[in-house]
């Protein structure tokens, strides 16, 4: 206990007032006041000078067709000259929308090549109520601590022999995986751009510079625009139900190669349910507070977010869809990324209900949750742990613990899921 108690106060721990961006030279940490303004940079010049001509040539050739600016009667906020190689001809947004959250590309460093450790090396450093992005593929179950993630917000990875992104953006307490390999078989890796949209991460592909959004995996500037990345389910876990259900697992290791205070928090008292987004200048939608945390999903079309406040009342929903049976777990024990004293967010996890063609219903129980079908106990991650399902696995649904301004934003016809239906 009090080991957790030291933990959890050098988290909590940062002696800065107001909102701080975590960047950006790769051995050291600049932090950026929330009053700096979005950049705005002169554009760069595209225009090309027509070739000299022959005085003595009787017939004057056409000069060469003006190339379109791509910027034209666009206030920019971001630098274009950073970027020489993206083809800003190519856009499916405004760019309007996008400005400059402060870093340089890659100011804020992806990790490329992470680094591992075993859960006995890293329950030395990490508290067992820290957040942790969990993903498994192919039966290799890693943690990603959110400690870490939040000064890289892209970890570049191989996990199951399946080359993967995990992404953070804090801005939107959004953590989303996605499978890096195009259609046509090009395996990418990203960075980030420093800008934003929406105050969402845009990050970058290195093969051909393009732009993609973090929050939707669609590429929104360069030569990929309208490609979409495949989403993989992941989820923010305690570390506690990580190590407990999965000692055997990779942990991200702080072996980074950047100095960066792993354990100390850049944007303190973020997520305090009264504050504002940072550097988002869109409308929120006012059914919830801006930065209520929900898990919300897509199926068929249909989008649906399920507020923390509700689900901490009910521990499990048990819901349909477009036609796909489901369930809702909640569970306490997290507490907050950003360091609110005392916040237990909660953990979330999102699977099918059906089971050898069976649709099952759940019931929240102490320590965990049962289904009334068979008796079996579940844990948070969607394992049987005892019963007669025990060592069965209830197939993940894609969702993610956002920010409910982020996700509306976004998804503007989104149902809000209530008790009272």
């Amino acid at each position: 206990m009090i080991l957790n108690a030291i933990r959890k106060r050098t988290f909590l721990l940062l002696g800065a007032t107001g909102l701080l961006l975590a960047a950006c030279a790769p051995n050291a940490v600049r932090n950026e006041p929330a009053s700096i303004p979005a950049q705005e940079a002169d554009r760069p010049s595209i225009s090309e000078e027509a070739p000299v001509q022959d005085e003595t040539s009787q017939q004057q050739p056409e000069p060469p067709a003006a190339r379109e600016d791509p910027f034209e009667g666009v206030r920019i906020r971001f630098n274009p000259s950073y970027w020489p190689e993206t083809d800003f001809s190519r856009h499916s947004v405004d760019y309007s929308e996008i400005l400059s959250g402060g870093p340089p590309p890659d100011g804020i460093p992806a990790i490329d090549s992470p680094v591992f450790e075993s859960v006995d090396a890293a329950d030395g450093w990490l508290g067992d109520d820290w957040p942790v992005m969990f993903f498994e593929w192919n039966g290799d179950a890693r943690a990603y601590p959110l400690a870490i993630l939040i000064h890289h917000e892209i970890v570049n990875d191989v996990v199951g022999d399946r080359p993967v992104t995990l992404t953070f953006c804090p801005l939107c307490n959004s953590t989303i995986a996605f499978d890096r390999t195009l259609p046509d078989g090009r395996v990418l890796d990203f960075g980030t751009t420093g800008n934003l949209r929406n105050s969402d991460l845009v990050m970058y592909d290195r093969l051909t510079k393009s732009w993609w959004q973090q929050f939707t995996g669609e590429a929104i500037v360069g030569e990929l625009t309208g490609t979409q990345l495949a989403f993989l389910p992941s989820q923010i876990i305690a570390w506690s139900d990580f190590k407990a259900h999965h000692p055997d697992g990779k942990v991200l290791s702080r072996e980074t190669g950047f100095g960066r205070p792993y354990g100390l928090n850049p944007y303190p008292g973020y997520d305090s349910i009264n504050n504002s987004p940072f550097l988002f200048d869109g409308e929120t939608d006012g059914r919830l507070p801006a930065v209520e945390r929900v898990v919300a999903i897509e199926v068929a079309g249909v989008d649906v977010a399920y507020p923390f406040s509700a689900l901490s009342e009910v521990q499990v929903v048990n819901d349909v869809v477009s036609d796909l049976p489901l369930v809702v777990f909640w569970k306490a024990g997290t507490t907050s990324t950003f360091g609110a004293s005392d916040l237990d967010t909660g953990s979330t996890g999102v699977f099918s209900r059906e089971v050898d063609g069976e649709v099952l219903s759940f019931l929240a129980v102490e320590g965990g949750f049962e289904d009334e079908q068979t008796g079996s106990r579940w844990n948070l991650l969607g394992e049987a742990v005892d019963g007669p399902l025990a060592g069965r696995q209830l197939e993940r649904i894609v969702s993610g613990e956002h920010f409910w301004f982020a996700w509306a934003v976004f998804k503007p016809e989104t149902t809000v899921w209530s008790a009272a239906g």
